[in-house]
């Protein structure tokens, strides 16, 4: 049985197969020693090298689920004096790559894994996955910025964003948020736009994961779906 070896080293590095088509162009794989054609398809005969190291064709994916706490960053080197949340896992999960992100001031779900289609399907805007956030605002939300978060969406410099919008309290002030999107800091953009700030972000969903009363700084390892 053949595999694409775009593929193939989209799940053994843990890259989207775009980036292991751009290895492959930049002639950093080898296959049975020559540089690798774009394209190709192999099997577990040929021998794929990456780095001067072979790439072993028997890989076992692992997927966590990790309750980001704010203040760290996802990141494998920490910036200044922030931890990463690397330091919150054992050693052998140290080369498991981030699905998407969280800014250090947020906190929630964040998906780890060494599969690089099953992150590139997560993340990727052509697969929809639905993230939902609870959010709270230095002041109360007027109603009519509410109307235009939700129904008419505002306008930022790389396009549009609109939320779906629950009300959490009587102040006004907590609210869940429901997207489709996944563009830089987009909540907090939204909500700036109009004159408010985000002073907590939490996410608690991502496409068919939930934190389901997982501890801040706490991980599980999860099934892919």
């Amino acid at each position: 049985m053949t595999i694409r070896l775009n593929k193939f080293l989209a799940e053994s590095l843990g890259v989207s197969r775009r980036e292991a088509d751009d290895l492959i162009a930049a002639g950093k794989i080898l296959v049975d020693e020559k540089p690798a054609i774009l394209g190709v398809r192999i099997d577990k005969n040929n021998k794929v090298c990456y780095n001067g190291k072979i790439v072993p064709f028997d890989v076992g994916y692992v997927y966590l689920a990790l309750n980001k706490p704010a203040g760290y960053v996802c990141s494998r080197k920490r910036q200044g004096e922030f931890p990463t949340i690397y330091e919150l896992l054992p050693e052998k999960y140290y080369a498991l790559k981030t699905v998407g992100r969280l800014d250090k001031d947020s906190s929630g779900l964040i998906l780890l894994t060494n599969d690089g289609d099953f992150a590139f399907r997560m993340t990727h805007p052509s697969f929809v996955k639905t993230k939902v956030y609870e959010v709270k605002l230095d002041r109360m939300l007027e109603p009519l910025h509410q109307q235009m978060i939700a129904d008419f969406g505002i306008d930022l410099p790389d396009g549009r964003s609109q939320l779906r919008l629950e009300k959490l309290d009587d102040q006004r002030k907590k609210w869940r948020v429901t997207m489709t999107e996944g563009r830089n800091r987009q909540i907090r953009r939204t909500f700036g736009a109009l004159g408010y700030t985000v002073v907590e972000l939490h996410r608690t969903d991502f496409g068919a994961y939930h934190l389901d009363g997982l501890e801040s700084g706490k991980f599980v390892e999860v099934k892919k779906t």
